[in-house]
């Protein structure tokens, strides 16, 4: 899915997320680009929006069954009494290459999704 207010293409995708720091609860991906994401939290979480969060990120695709570790800044977050949304720019990790072929993997299947809309 492609947010035309965006300088890089987000993609709608759907992933566990281990964030120890954060919370003992995973989390969901809800939405990804190559400089960040979105999460959701089943809970309220606190977060200190100067610290840095390693995650791990494990998306249930056979091209990516190796979870990838990513290092993380926090730039904004929402509570509810029952969630936390947050949103995550990504900083140069180990997982930096694994997530930048992940992204070149949605991008290649948006792509054949909307040329199979032409034909």
């Amino acid at each position: 899915m492609k947010n035309e207010h965006r300088k890089e293409e987000r993609f709608t995708d759907t992933g566990r997320v281990d964030a120890h720091e954060l919370c003992v609860l995973p989390g969901v991906l809800d939405d990804i680009s190559a400089s960040g994401c979105r999460i959701h939290f089943p809970v309220p979480v606190k977060v200190d929006m100067e610290n840095d969060y390693s995650i791990k990120m494990k998306i249930p695709r056979k091209e990516f069954l190796l979870p990838f570790s990513l290092l993380c800044r926090p730039r904004w977050i929402t509570n509810s009494e029952n969630r936390s949304n947050i949103g995550f720019s990504f900083l140069c990790s180990p997982g930096t290459p694994l997530l930048l072929r992940y992204i070149d993997f949605l991008k290649a299947a948006s792509k054949k999704e909307a040329d199979s809309l032409f034909d």
